[in-house]
């Protein structure tokens, strides 16, 4: 027995356990509206933890490996989203990632329907948050790379929720392991990204550079390429998060010594002394600890080179200041400094 709907947009739905099955049994269906009707109550339906249980340990979710290679492209982005929901839980997690869904979600990127392509990224960005998912997705990180080059080719403001999430996922994935995108050419394209419009998207491009410039190979190529100078731009950005991610990657580049001589050439020195003196109450404080603690230590590696030392030890009274911070991490990172600064040989 089914209850009436009166939502055109949605199909009807049984009684208790009976509901999920009989939205299954209706995708079977060849009306492509019937399907999307269907798949709008799925949705609707998951968000009860008792039926997005029943969808995941009933073996339905291999049935919609059909409907993401689906003729109509309303069917195949209605199936992203009743994905991404699956996705919320971790056993909607556990059980994607043992499917065979992974192979047709990451062939939509490539789907010539835009609203197919960017809740497939949302699937994918959301799945590579979790370790177990990250790794699972590093096969795909060098068709990332590419599709990214492509985006950062044509820069269509209607595409860059689909790059930010892309740029989300390259991000996630780095961090387990950033060889990969390394292989991948990809601080090279993440440099050309930082320079986007977009916060948001220069926000990702940054924190994935970041992840990159973890392992020595990066940090070497981000001089190579050039990439300080952008870098340097992003410190004065207006966006709180594009100037932490772009201070991050400059304390991981400057720990070499082509990294220190480069950004000393550059004059970084006094822009992240600038960052580290503006006033802040406790709201500022908060919100800004990152960018101070990646600051303080990206000055601490460049005062290993006597000419940063020679211009940090006038900068002494501003790190005594942050040494009085009631942060702990930011006072021992201040205590670090300070310690280099004033190292006598």
């Amino acid at each position: 027995m089914t209850t009436a709907v009166m939502d055109p947009n949605r199909a009807p739905v049984a009684f208790g356990r009976r509901a999920v099955p009989q939205l299954f049994e209706q995708l079977q269906v060849q009306d492509p509206a019937h399907k999307v009707r269907a798949l709008t109550s799925l949705c609707d339906l998951v968000h009860e933890p008792e039926r997005l249980y029943q969808t995941v340990t009933g073996g339905f979710l291999k049935q919609l490996q059909v409907l993401l290679q689906d003729e109509d492209a309303a069917v195949r982005s209605k199936t992203c989203e009743l994905l991404q929901l699956v996705m919320n839980h971790s056993i909607g997690r556990s059980a994607l990632l043992a499917s065979s869904l992974l192979t047709p979600l990451s062939d939509l990127m490539d789907d010539p329907s835009a609203s197919c392509r960017t809740n497939a990224h949302r699937v994918l960005s959301s799945l590579a948050q979790q370790p177990a998912g990250a790794e699972a997705l590093l096969s795909l990180v060098h068709k990332l790379m590419l599709k990214l080059c492509q985006l950062e080719e044509v820069r269509q403001e209607k595409q860059e929720e689909e790059q930010e999430l892309l740029l989300s996922t390259l991000t996630s994935c780095s961090r387990l392991d950033p060889l990969p995108a390394l292989a991948s050419d990809g601080v090279r394209v993440l440099g050309q990204t930082l320079t986007h419009t977009s916060p948001s998207i220069r926000r990702e491009a940054a924190a994935a550079l970041m992840a990159l410039s973890v392992p020595a190979d990066g940090k070497q190529q981000v001089c190579d390429q050039g990439i300080l100078s952008n870098l340097l731009v992003l410190l004065h950005d207006r966006n709180l998060d594009v100037q932490t991610n772009a201070a991050g990657v400059i304390m991981n580049t400057v720990i070499i010594r082509p990294g220190k001589y480069l950004c000393l050439e550059l004059g970084v020195i006094p822009v992240l002394l600038e960052l580290l003196s503006e006033e802040e109450d406790e709201e500022q404080k908060k919100r800004r600890k990152t960018l101070v603690i990646y600051c303080l230590r990206a000055l601490t590696a460049l005062s290993e080179a006597p000419e940063g030392r020679v211009i940090l030890s006038t900068a002494l009274p501003l790190l005594e200041r942050r040494r009085n911070e009631q942060d702990e991490d930011v006072r021992r990172a201040a205590r670090t400094a300070i310690k280099v600064v004033t190292w006598k040989p």
